[in-house]
């Protein structure tokens, strides 16, 4: 038994067909199939139930993907542990956009010490990347308490939740928004130049103007209507003339003045976007963010990633 045929085995088992297995493994469908032969041979049992297209696992090859990934995690510990901050390994993170957006310079920062590791981001919604942390696609996951406190489809119990701060959503304009030009156009007040000043407005002049919204939640990818964002439309109701479930495009629109939009406060560092106060606003929408990592067979980076991130939260 060797590490390449058990990992040959792991991907054949998430994969829907050998031929999509050999095609991410870049191997062709008759080595792929030599590899799991090599591993049936060797624990001298069947560990798929083979049709003409299709193999599915059996109860054998269930309890062999357990080990897999567990003598697979082994590995990589000790591969990393024994080399140090000069080892070379790949932290794989997944999550939702927005939350790799938040969170992408801290892992670069808490990483900076292994000079050879990779840093892979992968955007996906919370209960997506749960599972890709169960199948060992991931190290971590980027996660809201909501499906920490409905514990998702997913979930393990050697995972540890790490706190990293909440996330509290505002009202942003583009700095070419009438409500903005309106503001710095009267003589004396200074052009905006970074994220971090605010034009104080009130709801009445906010809901004359358009907003965009994804149709999508950025988190969970359900379908919430104008629920999406969480701005209280029963309180303060608004016309969302753009629906965009592109983080990017929506930025676009916010930007290019055309559109306001309810985003996560870290969005207001992009030098192109203004906070709005709105001062009779009687609400506001927060999330608390958790990085989640399985702690059995976790090399030292993980634990110290870990440690580092919630440092920072602070």
């Amino acid at each position: 038994m060797n590490l390449t045929d058990l990992k040959i085995f792991a991907c054949v088992a998430r994969q829907p067909s050998l031929g999509a297995a050999a095609q991410e493994l870049h191997l062709t469908p008759s080595a792929v199939s030599k590899a799991l032969r090599r591993l049936e041979a060797d624990v001298d049992t069947l560990l798929f139930d083979r049709s003409a297209k299709l193999l599915s696992l059996n109860a054998g090859g269930q309890r062999m993907l357990e080990f897999a990934r567990n003598m697979l995690a082994l590995a990589d510990q000790a591969r990393a542990d024994i080399g140090g901050e000069q080892a070379s390994f790949s932290c794989r993170v997944a999550g939702p956009a927005i939350l790799l957006w938040r969170h992408a310079e801290q892992f670069r920062q808490a990483m900076a010490n292994y000079s050879e590791a990779e840093i892979h981001l992968a955007s996906m919604y919370q209960d997506d990347a749960l599972a890709a942390l169960e199948r060992g696609e991931v190290n971590n996951a980027l996660v809201t308490s909501e499906v920490l406190h409905g514990r998702g489809g997913h979930w393990s119990a050697n995972w540890v939740s790490t706190p990293l701060g909440a996330l509290h959503l505002q009202l942003l304009a583009g700095l070419q928004h009438p409500l903005v030009v309106q503001k710095f156009a009267v003589p004396g007040v200074d052009t905006p130049d970074n994220g971090n000043q605010y034009l104080q407005v009130s709801s009445q002049q906010v809901l004359e103007y358009d907003f965009v919204s994804p149709s999508r939640s950025l988190f969970c990818g359900k379908q919430r209507g104008n629920l999406t964002d969480g701005w209280r439309d029963d309180q303060l109701p608004r016309k969302i003339r753009y629906w965009i479930d592109d983080l990017q495009l929506l930025l676009a629109m916010v930007k290019s003045g055309q559109a306001l939009a309810y985003l996560p406060d870290f969005a207001r560092a992009d030098t192109d976007l203004l906070r709005l106060d709105v001062s009779d606003c009687g609400f506001q929408c927060s999330e608390e963010v958790h990085l989640v990592w399985n702690a059995k067979n976790a090399a030292q980076w993980q634990t110290e990633l870990a440690r580092a991130l919630e440092v920072q939260r602070d």
